[in-house]
């Protein structure tokens, strides 16, 4: 229908608003907006084709039905003190008067009015605080209005219900056209001047233009045009103040102002979608820095679990050099007691002389290397296990803290997905902790450790324990003591000889323990490097699924943030071109 009014320039006005409409669409769609709003929109592009539509609003007896039935000159919708317009009525042009049930809260009716040939009047229920249902259904029809006038009683102009409706109105850039009904009531001229001004000056402040307002008794304008007598007609009329109101509805809004209004509905309503769900991404891109944050604490604590980790290690295994050096020194004690020449029948004893060794040299080496070898390794289980409760218990936290969250309706599914994933990643840390076993863990890498020693070492161990291997270690490291002081015990007559050997001895028992200890390390270190590295990536896989959410929306909310904007500039710039159109 539209489309017969335009050439030229004007078609192209339209085609581009229904390129820049349907874009918006998949804009919003993307961004998981609520059926509701993607069938405003839908409605509103549909709408461009249809009639000029004309949308009366206000609280119920503000006498809405009685404006429409005075521009018809007949009572032909119900008028009451009590709600008598339950649902939508939707006035066309027919023939001949009539009605017929169309969508479920929708009558349409017909009336043989010219004017109505390009016009259809909707009469909605009214806007009330008691009757919610009626506001309901009145304000899920604005949308759809070209033109809305709005109907408010000389006798309580602007009631509070009527602010927020019109803020409302207001949001979706709709014209409004006010129109005070019962002037008839007010006494005097100075009291209806008072109420227009009222009006007036509140309606600039509440819709941020100056808006048409005209004072009108639409009972008296009615009994005007049912009236047989001239004169009485004429006085009903005159005191109706209705006729600048019909002049406008019947022939001020001529086809450029309406089409020009018709161009202008769809382009209200875009702009207030894509304003609407720019701050939607906005608070949503706002949230996600708190997952964004959630996620950079935990990697700042693996960070610092990490570096606390190696210090501390450096301190264990510190412990483990420290028996072997304790071992080092009294066999350093032991060859300045031992190899002299003042004990030469001792040093012809070769058994007594490896006991003695044993018993002050090696003493409890074994056993002590063990004991400070399964603390480190407990250390090291039980310092992994400590840090998938810390971040399980900080998920958990943060969970509890937004389990409650509710955007709204719009975004609620990326909502809902976003505490899934938060969710299962708490989940994933409790169900590595509850099936964590501390002592198969330290089992393992005790015998990893074991098996790393012997490898480098390439001693067949079986399955004895580090304590055994150390022993098997340690006694190649007797053999070698045990021959140099046989081979003293043989040069004994050379006196001059003993000092070397003693040099000798205490050289190769620090050179087999500085293997042994290099052995011990590099295996220790080794193992503690892999738990260590694996432990991280455990914590980092389970958080993998939450941080690719976040990272993925952070992507897609700045790709929608710039195309709303983007949206908006095109937007204005259309609503710009409509406001130009029919001017010079």
């Amino acid at each position: 229908m539209l489309q017969r009014f335009l050439s030229g320039s004007d078609h192209q006005v339209l085609q581009d608003e229904r390129s820049e409409l349907t874009l918006l669409r998949s804009t919003l769609a993307r961004l998981d907006a609520t059926a509701a709003d993607l069938g405003v929109l839908d409605r509103a592009l549909e709408q461009l084709d249809g009639l000029f539509l004309l949308v009366v609003v206000g609280e119920f007896n503000a006498g809405k039905s009685a404006i429409i039935n005075a521009l018809l000159g007949e009572r032909f919708l119900g008028e009451g003190a009590t709600p008598t317009t339950t649902q939508i009525h939707l006035l066309k042009y027919g023939e001949q008067a009539g009605q017929s049930q169309d969508e479920a809260d929708t009558l349409v009716l017909t009336f043989p009015a010219d004017w109505l040939r390009d016009i259809n009047i909707v009469d909605t229920p009214g806007t009330n605080a008691v009757l919610l249902r009626h506001q309901q259904i009145t304000e899920d029809f604005v949308p759809r209005a070209d033109l809305i006038i709005f109907v408010t009683s000389a006798d309580r102009p602007f009631s509070e219900s009527e602010r927020a409706f019109l803020e409302r109105i207001r949001a979706w850039g709709k014209k409004v056209v006010m129109v005070v009904n019962k002037i008839d009531i007010l006494e005097t001229p100075a009291d209806a001047e008072a109420v227009l001004q009222f009006v007036q000056s509140h309606g600039r402040d509440l819709l941020g233009i100056q808006p048409m307002v005209f004072p009108v008794s639409a009972r008296q304008a009615r009994l005007a045009k049912e009236t047989i007598d001239a004169d009485e007609r004429t006085r009903l009329w005159t005191s109706s103040q209705f006729g600048p109101l019909e002049t406008f509805v019947e022939q001020k809004l001529d086809e450029r102002e309406r089409w020009r209004l018709k161009l202008a509905n769809p382009l209200g309503v875009a702009r207030r979608l894509a304003e609407q769900y720019l701050d939607e991404v906005r608070r949503r891109e706002e949230l996600l820095q708190v997952d964004v944050a959630t996620i950079q604490t935990i990697e700042t604590g693996l960070a610092d679990y990490e570096r606390d980790m190696r210090a501390e290690f450096k301190y264990h295994l510190t412990d483990i050099d420290n028996v072997l050096y304790a071992m080092a020194e009294r066999g350093d004690r032991f060859f300045d007691s031992t190899i002299r020449w003042t004990r030469l029948l001792d040093l012809l004893n070769a058994e007594r002389v490896r006991g003695m060794f044993e018993r002050e040299v090696v003493a409890d080496t074994t056993a002590s290397v063990e004991a400070r070898t399964d603390e480190l390794i407990d250390w090291i289980v039980s310092q992994n296990y400590r840090q998938w409760q810390t971040v399980m218990d900080y998920l958990n936290r943060r969970a509890a803290q937004h389990e409650d969250q509710i955007i709204g309706a719009i975004g609620s599914q990326f909502e809902y997905n976003r505490q899934a994933l938060l969710q299962s990643v708490g989940r994933a840390a409790e169900d590595a902790v509850s099936s964590y076993d501390k002592e198969l863990e330290a089992r393992n890498l005790a015998e990893s450790v074991q098996a790393a020693v012997a490898q480098t070492a390439l001693v067949e161990v079986g399955a004895i324990g580090l304590g055994a291997l150390l022993i098997k270690l340690l006694a190649t490291t007797l053999a070698d003591v045990s021959g140099i002081l046989a081979a003293s015990a043989v040069a004994a007559l050379g006196l001059y000889l003993i000092p070397n050997k003693r040099r000798r001895a205490k050289s190769e028992l620090h050179s087999r323990l500085r293997e042994l200890r290099h052995r011990l390390a590099g295996a220790i270190t080794a193992q503690f490097e892999r738990e260590l590295v694996q432990a991280l990536a455990r914590v980092r896989t389970a958080i993998r699924p939450y941080q690719r959410f976040v990272e993925t929306q952070q992507a897609g909310l700045a790709a929608s943030e710039a195309a709303l904007q983007t949206a908006q500039q095109r937007l204005q710039a259309l609503w710009d071109r409509v406001a130009r159109l029919g001017t010079p």
